[in-house]
């Protein structure tokens, strides 16, 4: 019985493994790694400061502003609209940036 939980969790590792790499894959399709990075400050902030300001009760408002940018809230340049990226995307990028406590 042992045998099977620690293989339910070690599959259920790969599983989310495999889906932070597909949503940093979707991140860097989407060019937001052009003015973010995870742990430093490029353009934007780093996606792990944006994860230690913000909680679960925030990804409607974080995935809105991945769609139609923002300004004010990390310093004076603010983050272009990108209409390319669907509500799904923002939502899963977001869920992938809140990930990165």
């Amino acid at each position: 019985m042992k045998a099977i939980y620690a293989c339910l969790l070690a599959a259920a590792g790969v599983m989310s493994a495999g889906a932070v790499q597909a949503d940093e894959a979707l991140a860097k399709s989407k060019n937001c790694l052009s003015c973010h990075a995870v742990d430093k400050k490029v353009v934007g902030p780093a996606y792990k400061d944006v994860a230690k300001k913000y909680t679960a009760k925030d990804e409607a408002m974080l995935a809105e502003k991945v769609i139609k940018g923002g300004k004010g809230v990390w310093g004076p340049v603010p983050m272009p609209p990108n209409p390319s990226v669907t509500p799904d995307e923002a939502n899963k990028l977001v869920k992938w940036i809140l990930s990165l406590k």
